[in-house]
């Protein structure tokens, strides 16, 4: 799992390279390539509250314990409802401006979203029905700028989690340089020759998932 520093578009061209990518890798392997690309893994819309009533009620002690330093008068209704209101305020930003929110939620939070989503996409698709237990998931999540590589326990039981992170490397340092589809194809060729190392194509064997990128 890693970050990407900026979201990115998928064209209907970078699909087909994606695709033809896919392909061209399974016709060497028993072991089934997925790839997804999610916009953002959660609304945040209660995770950002959170946060913005945290800071709310945070500026309201720093004002009160600066005025009692100050030995200046403070009248805590006010302050009460200036709290209120400060945190009012951001839920209506939040409403109308949803982009705004993951400014307020931590990262940690938010990659551990991302992650949550890139198992669910795992199961939703059926990765882990393959024959040989041999699916991988390519997941990115671009609002929260993450990266995963999902694999199914057929082939966790051969690979090193090691081999995988270097794949995710390839991508961020791809998505960094505004090629997100180089990234997927580059990390699909190199899961491919992974999967055929020890799941080797195994003739008259069909295609069990999709081999194209999917959009959430």
């Amino acid at each position: 799992m890693s970050s990407i520093q900026n979201q990115h578009t998928v064209s209907v061209e970078d699909h087909n390279r994606i695709t033809l990518a896919i392909r061209t890798m399974e016709k060497r392997t028993s072991g089934e390539i997925f790839a997804v690309v999610a916009r953002q893994s959660d609304d945040y819309f209660y995770v950002a509250g959170f946060m913005a009533g945290l800071w709310a009620l945070l500026l309201g002690c720093v004002l009160a314990i600066a005025a009692t330093v100050s030995n200046m008068p403070i009248n805590l209704t006010v302050l009460a409802g200036a709290q209120i209101a400060s945190f009012a305020s951001f839920l209506l930003i939040f409403k109308y401006f949803p982009a705004i929110r993951l400014w307020f939620v931590p990262r940690s939070i938010a990659y551990r979203r991302a992650s949550n989503n890139a198992v669910r996409q795992f199961l939703a698709h059926g990765i882990h029905t393959t024959s040989d237990r041999s699916g991988v998931l390519i997941f990115v999540s671009l609002a929260e700028q993450y990266a995963e590589i999902v694999a199914d326990a057929g082939i966790n039981q051969e690979v090193e989690q090691s081999q995988w992170d270097a794949m995710i490397g390839v991508l961020i340092d791809h998505a960094k340089r505004d090629e997100l589809a180089n990234g997927f194809v580059e990390v699909i060729n190199r899961a491919g020759v992974l999967l055929e190392t020890h799941f080797p194509r195994r003739e008259g064997e069909e295609i069990e998932l999709d081999d194209r990128l999917i959009e959430i």
